[in-house]
């Protein structure tokens, strides 16, 4: 018989080469995608954070502008404010806190705008946590009209997430948040309004010490560059495995294709 050629690699054999090389392929380019894509967030936070460092430095805007700006639906988070008004310390409303290391509340005052029916939480700052009593401060709760000057932060729409507790206006403990929580239970006069953002009291004690105004965090997470260096480098890891894989492969023996004549 004469000579028969025998093509020991097989389609199988390189049906898998050609998969593996395609599974590798789709591999760098999305994870090359997602690092694009971290980058592209990275630039748009960093927007934030210089946009946000702008406003805190700002003139402060008198409240009822802050109001209007929040109603025609402009980002106040942040923005500096002041009010004139006098403070209702019976209706003190208190998140935990913690400051400089020490464990207490945040004092949450009501506080009715000068002369308007209107209303607003004026986060007057921190309190140790056996300071939650007003009693305990009386110095410190100034009585009649009052000057504040700090920064408009926006109210919480839901819970931030399912880890958090819920707030439990029945024993005054708030964990998040929500202007409708925090009216629960406060004596109202017909008409009024309570102003559906917060106002942060700027640096400073008041007499006596408490409350620590000024403890506002400047919080916006900004993980973009780790997370683009991650995908990326997974991305390199991918293209080195795969340029190894074609190296081994061209360096593999090749079988002989074809067997010598018979008998």
């Amino acid at each position: 018989m004469g000579p028969q050629s025998v093509d020991l690699a097989g389609p199988t054999s390189r049906g898998r080469f050609l998969f593996v090389v395609a599974i590798c392929l789709v591999g760098i380019a999305i994870l090359s995608l997602l690092g694009v894509w971290q980058v592209e967030r990275l630039t748009w936070k960093n927007e934030i954070v210089a946009r946000i460092d702008a406003r805190i430095h700002a003139a402060p805007r008198p409240i009822g502008e802050i109001e209007a700006a929040a109603a025609g639906g402009e980002d106040i988070d942040y923005v500096p404010a002041a009010a004139t008004g006098v403070f209702d310390h019976a209706g003190e409303r208190y998140f935990l806190s913690t400051f400089d290391g020490q464990a207490g509340w945040n004092v949450y005052t009501p506080m009715r705008i000068d002369g308007e029916d209107r209303l607003i939480f004026v986060n007057r700052g921190f309190v140790p946590y056996d300071r939650k009593d007003p009693a305990t401060r009386a110095v410190g709760n100034p009585e009649g009209v009052v000057a504040v000057t700090g920064l408009a932060r926006a109210a919480a729409t839901e819970k931030p997430n399912s880890f958090m507790p819920d707030n439990d206006p029945a024993k005054n403990t708030f964990f998040w948040r929500d202007v409708t929580d925090m009216a629960a239970g406060l004596a109202l006069p017909a008409g009024t309004s309570v102003l559906p953002f917060f106002l942060d009291a700027g640096p400073g004690a008041a007499p006596g010490g408490y409350p620590v105004g000024g403890v506002t965090v400047v919080d916006v997470p900004n993980n973009h560059l780790q997370y683009a260096i991650t995908w990326f480098g997974l991305a390199a890891v991918l293209v080195v495995m795969l340029v190894l894989f074609l190296i081994k492969r061209v360096r593999e023996p090749r079988p002989p294709s074809a067997i010598g004549p018979a008998g």
